[in-house]
């Protein structure tokens, strides 16, 4: 049985990064170092975190150049894009380290004679991320900044795909002057990862992934009682109504379904329309999706590169065939698409019509460039539409008018309900899923609550 951990790139195919993975001497070092670390980090100020923090992420956007080009080559991001995830990153990482002051500060309640009561926020001790491939550094600080500025310490488990972005923070961590053992990394099997959960010295976990791989972190971490936050799948809806602004509505919703070749956490899944603009939307969405560049990922012109794999590929053209087979119309010609080829990660976007809740395409996460849209006859068939998921991550409406369009939005199953946007995380508000999306909470001030641990004091300062 080999140790190693190969990753191949989108691009051609070629092996791009090995690694050793950790075995289990140096998975339970690497756990003594973070949690003895721990013991020390918090005792530090929010102030002198936040100095280093900080200075991590001037570090990181300094090597933006090649951290944009090995996001290209390991899972296929369009190189002219892979630069914005670089930028991102550092926007949300310093938004969570400028809000920690106030976000962990002491709670003081109403005075009561003869008494001191407040609450402190504490960390947890070592919190364990499991991070994911397509937004492999957007995702991972959505954790990794607020909790060490919690006062935690992280170990990060980055995906098999993805595995220089862990040691690119690393880098950036150490530059920065972290005391040492504050952030560590490790490259870890399935089975070692779950192994880890169970650990003593864990007392957190974040995931981010497929819903079986949620399944994992919550049946191994059963019976210890620690906090865990999961980011799981997503089949987001757009609904554009009838006062939509239609070419608006249709570039942004083609750009929420096709960015990253659709491998988006947050992106557009499936789309319901007005009848009265169904075939004007459908007209401008083809018009728009035929203009998109299929090619390699390094090369400047491409808009729409590879899938991750092509076993990727394969599964979103299986969605594609069942539902063509069941009666869906395509509307766009594989053939235009000259890098379309069946065995490989290169696939041609594709939008379907005449498509309905019984196919999967409508129902199961698909993960790739491809969306299904149908007819709405008002909103209360659209709302029925909308919440007919076993997920619930993020929901938007095309409307001019916000009131109606927000009434609408209060009766969705969603942790995020976007009007006129989509396929966007603001790190002011709480990052949130229900039903199968997962649970728990990042980013805005109520991403500390998760990290931390309240600790009441009640003083009697009068005997």
């Amino acid at each position: 049985m080999t140790n190693k951990q190969i990753t191949y790139s989108p691009i051609d195919n070629s092996v791009y990064v090995e690694r050793e993975l950790a075995d289990r001497q140096q998975i339970y070092s690497t756990l003594k170092r973070a949690s003895d670390a721990q013991q020390q980090w918090c005792k530090t100020t929010v102030a002198e975190r936040k100095l280093i923090c900080h200075q991590m992420v001037t570090e990181f956007v300094e090597n933006e150049e090649q951290i944009a080009s090995e996001i290209s080559w390991m899972m296929g991001r369009p190189i002219q894009y892979a630069k914005g995830e670089v930028q991102g990153m550092a926007e949300r990482a310093r938004y969570m380290i400028d809000i920690a002051q106030e976000s962990l500060a002491t709670v003081t309640v109403e005075p009561k004679p003869g008494f001191q009561r407040y609450i402190k926020r504490e960390p947890l001790g070592v919190v364990f991320v499991v991070a994911p491939w397509n937004y492999p550094y957007l995702t991972a600080i959505n954790v990794i900044i607020p909790a060490i500025m919690a006062g935690n310490a992280v170990v990060l488990k980055h995906s098999a795909q993805t595995p220089l972005c862990a040691e690119q923070f690393f880098k950036a961590f150490a530059a920065a002057n972290l005391p040492k053992g504050v952030f560590q990394y490790l490259h870890l099997s399935h089975k070692d990862t779950e192994w880890v959960i169970k650990q003593p010295d864990i007392d957190y976990v974040a995931f981010t992934g497929s819903v079986a791989g949620g399944e994992m972190v919550e049946s191994a971490s059963c019976g210890r009682f620690i906090g865990i936050g999961l980011e799981l799948g997503g089949k987001d809806p757009a609904y554009v109504r009838a006062d939509a602004d239609l070419d608006y509505a249709v570039e942004t919703c083609v750009d929420g379904a096709f960015f990253n070749s659709g491998q988006s956490c947050c992106g557009i899944e499936r789309i319901y329309v007005a009848e009265s603009i169904f075939d004007d939307f459908v007209a401008k969405a083809v018009s728009l999706v035929n203009q998109y560049q299929l090619g390699r990922s390094d090369d400047p012109k491409t808009t729409l590169g590879p899938l991750v794999k092509a076993s990727a590929a394969e599964f979103v053209r299986g969605q594609i065939e069942e539902a063509v087979d069941a009666g869906a119309i395509p509307h766009i010609d594989p053939s235009d698409f000259a890098l379309d080829q069946l065995g490989t990660a290169y696939m041609a976007p594709q939008l379907l019509t005449n498509v309905d809740h019984s196919m999967r395409v409508m129902t199961e996460e698909s993960f790739g460039p491809v969306v299904g849209i149908m007819k709405a006859k008002d909103d209360e068939q659209a709302i029925e539409l909308m919440n007919d998921s076993e997920f619930g991550l993020t929901a938007s409406v095309f409307s001019s008018d916000i009131d109606a369009a927000v009434a609408i939005g209060e009766r969705i199953e969603t942790g995020t309900f976007f009007v006129n946007r989509c396929d966007y995380l603001d790190p002011a508000l709480a990052w949130v899923g229900v039903k199968n999306s997962g649970r728990g909470c990042t980013l805005s001030g109520m991403g500390y609550e998760s990290l931390t641990r309240p600790k009441s004091f009640h003083i009697k300062a009068e005997l």
